[in-house]
């Protein structure tokens, strides 16, 4: 099965740092963004689940709930959030989960053969409230990821399923919008009086629906 935009994000149960879990039950009525480290006690993972425990209140702010996955052991998750902890100065609330079979990961083929026959990649997928994927990006092992593209990314996916607007290149919360040209010409009209045609009748700008007046 190959997974994309759009997928029903696949339900599982797994032994984690937090306890035992089912995925969709624990995800509830909250977005997620379930994402795979390579291996514990490597200096990459370890500065990328730092950032997430940092970024716990931006995530609360959001709606979101976050989880990792490698396919490490628990006991081994447990001693390596100790390290993650004292070298990032925060304090690891999120579940790790610990998928030694590998089962989750193959699942969401977060094992590629390119890179390893065994170790993930560094997988995100961000999961809607209906337990559907709504993005996927991949890293290699090499690279960290960028946090702040991931919270833009939230940022304009739930500004798209809240208001169906879309959003430019480059866009950030506050700035302006892009109409939807498939919006019912009367609804546009209604709802978005103040937009701007560029150079094409279908680019048409807007400010952003939640911005304080």
């Amino acid at each position: 099965m190959t997974l994309g935009i759009g997928s029903l994000a696949p339900d599982f149960k797994a032994a984690t740092t937090e306890g035992k879990i089912g995925f969709h039950e624990w995800l509830g009525d909250s977005w997620g963004l379930l994402f795979s480290h390579p291996e514990d006690y490597t200096p990459v993972c370890t500065t990328e689940l730092g950032m997430v425990a940092q970024l716990e209140k931006e995530f609360i702010e959001r709606n979101m709930k976050a989880i990792a996955l490698s396919i490490d052991s628990l006991e081994s998750h447990m001693d390596w959030k100790s390290d993650i902890e004292k070298s990032m100065n925060v304090t690891v609330r999120f579940p790790i989960i610990a998928d030694e079979t590998g089962a989750i990961a193959q699942q969401y083929g977060m094992i590629q053969k390119g890179a390893s026959d065994k170790k993930t990649v560094r997988s995100v997928f961000i999961i809607d409230p209906n337990k559907y994927i709504q993005l996927h990006l991949t890293y290699p092992m090499s690279i960290g990821r960028n946090f702040d593209e991931i919270l833009r990314a939230i940022d304009a996916l739930q500004m798209h399923a809240d208001h169906q607007v879309l959003t430019p290149a480059n866009w950030k919360p506050k700035d302006d919008i892009i109409v939807d040209p498939n919006m019912p010409q009367d609804e546009v009209q209604a709802r978005f009086p103040d937009r701007k045609v560029q150079g094409a009748p279908y680019l048409q700008f807007s400010s952003d629906p939640t911005k304080e007046k």
